[in-house]
């Protein structure tokens, strides 16, 4: 959830008042991580939104399970979806792929219909490194050695690591609204922290970013992934993917960019041209220096363009993938 466009809106007076409710003691405990979110209807929204799509739950470590739609023929491309979505927000882009590709669109651990384990010592179980691992063993589950990846958001953060870490896996990579996290952190600014207050909200220490999603019902009216968080688990896992992201990914980074690992496939950056990543940041240039070969432009839309524009956007990745 890197936006204030879109289905979901932060108000910055309610922001306010939530954060100092919460500074001034009014912070419950740690929510309870048992629960599970209902999935009742999960089945009955994949047929729906992914027709002659497949769904799998696919296990990548010990008590934790990915959520996996696989469709169509063709090629394998790796769809990963952002916060706080899950792969439904892919649904009309991955549909329209799969007339010409093998598409797999999965849930992020902590997300959607995935498992959502606690977070371990200094939030690795919501690395990006690990929550790349993850989908490589999807991939190799499915029998795809090499393919292609298309990352949202979260996604996005995700795919790039299992570029790096995995440069033999990927084969095109293409990163949708936003820029490296080491970068956002090593350049915070006013007009960063006033466009992202939630970043800086969720990386507090437990339960602070849990109880202010809770407490100010912020992802209500989201969509079909919104009963996802009624789960009290659902929120601490998102919570931790970004605790994780100002902690152990930054020093995960700090290692490749001393190392002078880039990403090394060829890279297809896109941002939405109403979003603000585009209007804070030079997002092409700044993936230039990440990459040996990356290109990019601006999209008709927001932060979530690919949902809000999905014909524009399935043509510009189609063009992409096939070139």
């Amino acid at each position: 959830m890197e936006r204030e466009d879109g289905a979901i809106r932060i108000a910055r007076r309610d922001v306010i008042k939530a954060s100092g409710a919460l500074v001034g003691g009014l912070a419950l405990g740690a929510p309870a991580l048992g629960a599970q979110a209902p999935a009742a209807s999960i089945d009955e929204l994949d047929r729906q939104s992914f027709p002659g799509f497949r769904s799998l739950e696919i296990e990548t470590a010990p008590g934790v399970s990915i959520h996996t739609l696989v469709g169509g023929q063709g090629p394998p491309v790796l769809l990963l979806h952002g916060a706080p979505q899950s792969h439904l927000s892919w649904a009309k882009v991955a549909v329209e792929l799969a007339r010409d590709y093998t598409v797999v669109a999965t849930d992020l651990r902590g997300y959607g219909w995935s498992s959502k384990p606690d977070g371990g010592e200094d939030h690795v179980n919501y690395s990006k490194r690990t929550m790349a691992n993850d989908q490589v063993t999807v991939m190799q589950t499915l029998g795809f050695e090499r393919f292609d990846l298309l990352g949202h958001d979260r996604g996005g953060r995700v795919g790039r690591r299992l570029a790096l870490d995995h440069p033999d896996r990927v084969r095109k990579l293409s990163v949708l609204d936003i820029v490296p996290a080491h970068y956002l952190y090593a350049h915070t600014t006013r007009a960063f922290a006033e466009a992202y207050v939630h970043w800086f909200i969720f990386i507090r220490p437990a339960p602070f970013g849990e109880n202010f999603i809770s407490r100010t019902g912020m992802f209500k009216g989201g969509g079909d992934e919104a009963s996802i968080y009624e789960d009290p688990a659902a929120i601490h896992a998102m919570c931790e993917d970004y605790r994780a992201s100002a902690g152990i990914d930054i020093g995960n980074d700090e290692a490749d960019l001393a190392a002078k690992r880039f990403v090394r496939c060829p890279l297809r950056v896109l941002w939405g041209d109403r979003a603000p990543m585009g209007r804070l940041y030079d997002v092409l240039g700044i993936w230039q220096m990440e990459a040996t070969s990356a290109t990019g432009r601006a999209m008709p839309g927001g932060h979530s363009f690919h949902v809000e524009n999905p014909e524009d956007t399935y043509a510009e990745l189609k063009a992409f993938l096939d070139a």
